[in-house]
């Protein structure tokens, strides 16, 4: 006996609204910042500007995959277009890996013959491109709670963010003090902050892609979950992983009693109804069985050829 739950889990308006209005605010910060790079000869200023050319092209590709996501399952995609979010988090991070790569090089490179500087057009530009950045990051920060995609564009709102603070103090120093240094050293600890995030964005996402369960689903404690449901005696097979951003599945084979299909039925419901409540699990497969298998909690894949005693399932 079979049960699929695969309920809608498109992207709702107002987030592909927010993202719309990301991308055209990103766009004018970055004009202004990379003008403002160039006639105060700001290196800081100009790393912001890279952050935010990535920024530009995180958010769209984040709005991109978000419009994909809306498009319905077919007989070629029955999962539907979600993972086009996790390849967009995994662009994001590539891309801040990448543009932070050469951002550091230069600043070694300004680091050991610091050129001049114009401070106050510098701050000037920087704070200008902080407010907007804040509104950015206040715009995506709490869809990046539930969202992949969303979150990697908000990642590099945020660093952007940072970014404009770094270049902010570094201003008001050259302004007052006249250390040219400083420069590229906010470029350099304010793009390891940012290297960081990228990181942990890039890590998560190609754990979506391995299908490694979310982080905060522990399949163990589910399965200790699982069998508390009355009926249930043992689980295995279990598979827990994410079909996208904010979609989480889970499949596997549950051991009960020899007993009437309407019975199972009510046990399935139950079961159902409790990874939905406590885990947010709203995609399962599920598989009732009368006896046991032995194949353990998490079953070994094993090639026809290699199967002796092939491993079947089911009543």
């Amino acid at each position: 006996m079979h049960e699929d739950r695969a309920p809608g889990h498109s992207v709702s308006q107002a987030v592909l609204n927010r993202l719309r209005l990301a991308v055209i605010i990103s766009g004018g910060i970055l004009l202004v910042e990379v003008l403002g790079g160039i006639l105060s000869n700001s290196l800081a200023l100009l790393s912001d500007a890279g952050h935010v050319f990535t920024d530009l092209l995180a958010l769209s590709i984040a709005w991109f995959a978000a419009k994909q996501a809306e498009r319905s399952p077919h007989e070629g995609m029955t999962f539907g277009y979600h993972r086009w979010g996790i390849l967009a988090a995994v662009v994001n991070a590539l891309s801040l890996i990448g543009v932070s790569a050469v951002i550091l090089f230069e600043a070694y490179h300004r680091w050991l013959d610091p050129p001049e500087v114009e401070g106050p057009l510098m701050l000037s530009v920087a704070v200008g491109g902080l407010v907007a950045n804040m509104f950015v990051v206040s715009q995506l920060r709490h869809d990046a709670k539930e969202n992949l995609n969303v979150k990697g564009a908000f990642w590099h709102a945020a660093g952007d963010a940072l970014s404009s603070v770094g270049v902010i103090v570094a201003g008001v120093i050259i302004m007052f003090t006249g250390s040219l240094w400083v420069d590229p050293l906010a470029s350099a600890v304010l793009t390891i902050i940012i290297l960081a995030g990228a990181w942990r964005l890039l890590r998560e996402s190609v754990n979506v892609l391995l299908e490694a369960p979310p982080s905060h689903l522990r399949p163990t404690l589910i399965a200790q979950e699982l069998v508390r449901v009355p009926g249930v005696k043992e689980i295995h097979d279990l598979h827990v992983w994410s079909v996208g951003p904010g979609f989480h599945a889970l499949s596997c084979h549950v051991w009960v009693d020899d007993q009437a299909l309407s019975q199972g039925s009510h046990i399935l419901d139950d079961v159902r109804e409790m990874l939905e409540e406590k885990y947010h699990i709203t995609h399962s497969t599920l598989q009732l069985e009368c006896l046991n298998c032995n194949g353990g909690l998490f079953c070994t894949f094993a090639s026809p050829v290699e199967e002796e005693h092939p491993h079947r399932h089911g009543l």
